[in-house]
């Protein structure tokens, strides 16, 4: 897949997603435009399903919604609020971790840096990344499960991991789309693009896909 057809694709793509409900970073994104907010959210959201996510968002921010509001809580209170996210118990400690480093280090605002937020607990390059182009409109790659899996499907990269899909497509995608296809893709992998017998036949971009890997689909 060349530069032309992935223009086409995101094209494609972001009519597609207007029918969906947006991933819950991305909402929360929209709603707040508070990058603490995108960074919690975030780490609340790994492995874990967005309508589960959005109900710990809900809870948790409506006790407190700022770094030293959030550091004032106990671990067991913030488990009890973001139960039955995936690591609960560990998700908790690591948001206090996160809100004292804040608080103590960066006067309580969310770096917009991505060396600077790898420092934080719980913080890897997804999380980062997300809170750069959610957070702040700032372009970087942003590869999560869906990312990585689509970008291969596609044939647009050829990679075996995360990490090496972000440095690939720092490479090979236009940086005007960087921000964007992080959404794009989950939207899309969400609804159409599942990991395993994908919706092909629904697929608006399948004239243009490899389908690299895909051995059943509906």
């Amino acid at each position: 897949m060349d530069t032309p057809t992935i223009e086409k694709v995101i094209a494609i793509l972001r009519k597609e997603v207007q029918q969906y409900n947006a991933p819950i970073v991305t909402l929360v994104a929209q709603t707040h435009h508070d990058p603490f907010r995108v960074l919690i959210a975030t780490v609340l959201s790994l492995r874990t399903k967005d309508d589960i996510t959005a109900k710990a968002c809900k809870k948790l921010f409506a006790v407190a919604d700022t770094p030293q509001a959030m550091r004032k809580l106990n671990a067991q209170k913030i488990e009890k609020l973001i139960y039955p996210v995936g690591f609960y118990r560990v998700k908790a400690k690591n948001i206090l971790r996160i809100c004292h480093k804040l608080v103590d280090e960066y006067h309580g605002k969310v770096p917009d840096d991505l060396d600077e937020l790898l420092k934080f607990p719980n913080v890897g390059r997804k999380t980062a990344n997300l809170v750069l182009t959610e957070g702040y409109n700032i372009p970087a790659v942003c590869v999560d499960v869906h990312v990585n899996r689509i970008s291969n499907r596609f044939g647009y990269v050829k990679t075996k991991t995360p990490h090496e899909t972000e440095m690939a497509l720092r490479k090979e995608l236009p940086k005007k789309y960087w921000i964007e296809y992080n959404f794009l893709l989950v939207a899309h992998g969400q609804h159409i693009c599942s990991p395993i017998s994908p919706w092909c036949s629904k697929c608006p971009v399948n004239k243009y896909c490899e389908r690299v890997g895909v051995i059943k689909s509906r």
